[in-house]
């Protein structure tokens, strides 16, 4: 699951993915209507790929807990972000036990999992297939 070009962008609904880059910021394409905005260097923007989810051993990628959503989802959509706070806390600690309740919010929760639903519902989910180096390709052993 690759989340190098998607953004959220404070301020706006939904993510956007980086079309361009341009002198004074970059266009972005919204996954929501597909409607592209120029957004200017002055706009808090975050990568879905810098984003990292409080743990009690330390932080996990976005892209980790994406795809242990995935994995418990059977690359399916997950439960709504709009059901009840006790019910996205006992989901989200299915999907990662040892996340540090203390210091990732019931808003955290949500957005994750509408931002889940979201790039789901477009397809950008998918597994990915296990890489095989050249070197480790099985060998034939010959019987003497």
């Amino acid at each position: 699951m690759n989340l190098e070009k998607v953004l959220s962008i404070s301020g706006k609904p939904g993510l956007y993915v980086l079309k361009v880059q341009t002198r004074t910021g970059f266009v972005a394409e919204s996954l929501l209507d597909g409607k592209k905005i120029s957004v200017s260097l002055k706009s808090n923007v975050s990568l879905l790929s810098e984003i990292s989810v409080y743990t009690y051993e330390g932080e996990k990628p976005l892209a980790e807990i994406m795809q242990l959503i995935a994995t418990k989802e059977n690359y399916g959509s997950a439960i709504s972000h709009k059901e009840d706070t006790a019910t996205l806390a006992a989901y989200f600690r299915e999907v990662l036990a040892d996340y540090d309740e203390e210091r990732v919010y019931p808003s955290d929760i949500k957005k994750i999992l509408n931002w889940y639903n979201t790039l789901h519902d477009k397809g950008l989910l998918v597994a990915e297939a296990p890489e095989t180096p050249a070197d480790e390709a099985p060998v034939a052993v010959e019987k003497v």
